[in-house]
């Protein structure tokens, strides 16, 4: 999953950036907030995390004008700002979760997940395509009733592919999708991924779920094509 953070605090934006990181997200990063706009418009995201009190734009205003796109993005407020009034108004524009500063990463973890279940899209806990199973609550893979270990960038792209089981997704969505705003490489790092992938997913399994079109990109689905 991939998480926009809006924040202007480079210790505050690190110390974020990095734990998200390490929960296996895909994060980018904005200093201020007309640039967090201008990246909320050009990409997906599953959740923005925002600050208020930014250079450039303040976050209140960003938020409005995401909404103001009728983008049902999950936003998780982050700010110094405690005031009731504070909360209540930004509430009222958009906002769908509240944190104050300072603040402990467990907390920010916990509702991070909470609003990427409850998000636009179907968030369940638990994503099924036949016998694989992928929970994302303790991020462990199944099938078979068999655990799959995977390393963080398999298991997010694998979650990306399950969570739009039957769709074809290019290898540019998915660098887009997976991989963070930095990435700067070449988009055959998915095909590499994807044989990592079926390495351990499909191979010792007659029946496949991992499936190429060729010419356009990769799809799961319980279905040979």
């Amino acid at each position: 999953m991939r998480i926009l953070l809006v924040e202007d605090e480079t210790k505050v934006s690190k110390f974020v950036a990095r734990g998200l990181m390490e929960e296996r997200f895909a994060v980018d990063v904005a200093a201020d907030g007309t640039s967090g706009l201008e990246l909320a418009n050009a990409y997906h995201y599953d959740l923005i995390v925002l600050d208020l009190m930014l250079p450039g734009m303040d976050g209140t205003e960003v938020l409005r004008r995401i909404r103001n796109k009728s983008t049902s993005v999950p936003v998780l407020v982050l700010t110094a700002r405690d005031a009731v009034s504070d909360k209540v108004g930004n509430f009222e524009v958009g906002a769908d979760d509240y944190l104050t500063k300072p603040f402990a990463f467990a907390e920010l973890l916990a509702r991070v997940k909470a609003l990427l279940r409850r998000g636009p899209v179907n968030r369940s806990s638990v994503v099924r395509v036949e016998d694989l199973e992928l929970d994302r609550l303790t991020q462990q893979v199944k099938r078979a009733g068999k655990r799959i270990e995977l390393t963080s960038k398999e298991y997010a792209l694998l979650e990306y592919l399950m969570s739009n089981t039957g769709r074809v997704l290019s290898r540019t969505m998915i660098i887009e999708h997976v991989w963070d705003q930095s990435f700067d490489g070449i988009t055959n790092i998915v095909d590499v991924y994807v044989r990592h992938l079926r390495n351990k997913v499909d191979e010792v399994h007659e029946h496949k779920l991992i499936h190429t079109v060729r010419g356009v990109g990769y799809t799961v689905k319980g279905e040979c094509p």
